[in-house]
């Protein structure tokens, strides 16, 4: 469980490709400090298991399933990667729970400065739509940002100054491909209420109204 707080950027050092699957080596310090094989790290929100370490990186092995649900097979040597360690229990939730399993790619189609701000509109599948609210909360290639609109094929997110200088979003372009994972409660509640013959995706939006939510 990861909170979408980056700890620090990385850098690809090195990929290693067989035919659906890739061993990925990245170049870090801050995260090094506690580093255990088997740890779990979340690199551009995609929950990493750690292989071999040493002193100044690390090497996970990336799965056909992430290949084919991430951009990841867009990576190349020396991409800047955002990396956070898992969550300890005695740590502060500072962002939102993060699983680090993503459920698709946007795009980035629209980027502007608001005052200090950074603005980023995204295009995605509709059903990753069906999940994100206004004012709640998306993982980012593994940045926690809070939605400050959605609409049937868009949503976006502004950008406070210190996630500018903390994460690798604002450096992309138009066009660019992000990785993105809907808050896990809504994607419980969804499950729950549309399994159900009362509820279906197109009325679920009314039902929880009408039921106080």
């Amino acid at each position: 469980m990861f909170t979408g707080i980056i700890e620090e950027i990385g850098k690809v050092k090195s990929i290693v490709r067989h035919s659906n699957s890739i061993k990925l080596t990245v170049a870090a310090n801050k995260i090094m400090s506690d580093m255990h094989i088997g740890d779990s790290i979340s690199t551009n929100g995609i929950c990493l298991t750690v292989t071999t370490f040493d002193n100044t990186s690390f090497t996970v092995d990336v799965m056909p399933e992430t290949m084919m649900t991430t951009n990841f097979k867009n990576l190349k040597v020396n991409d800047e990667v955002n990396l956070e360690r898992a969550l300890a229990v005695n740590g502060r939730l500072g962002g939102h729970i993060v699983s680090g399993h993503i459920d698709g790619i946007g795009t980035i189609i629209k980027k502007y400065n608001d005052d200090k701000a950074i603005r980023m509109s995204f295009s995605t599948r509709p059903e990753i739509l069906e999940l994100i609210v206004k004012k709640g909360s998306i993982a980012i290639d593994g940045i926690s940002l809070t939605v400050t609109d959605v609409d049937s094929v868009s949503f976006s997110v502004s950008i406070i100054e210190h996630t500018q200088g903390e994460t690798t979003l604002t450096s992309k372009k138009i066009g660019d491909t992000v990785n993105l994972e809907n808050d896990v409660i809504g994607k419980y509640v969804q499950k729950m209420f549309v399994g159900t013959r009362l509820v279906t995706s197109d009325n679920i939006v009314d039902f929880l109204e009408s039921n106080g939510f």
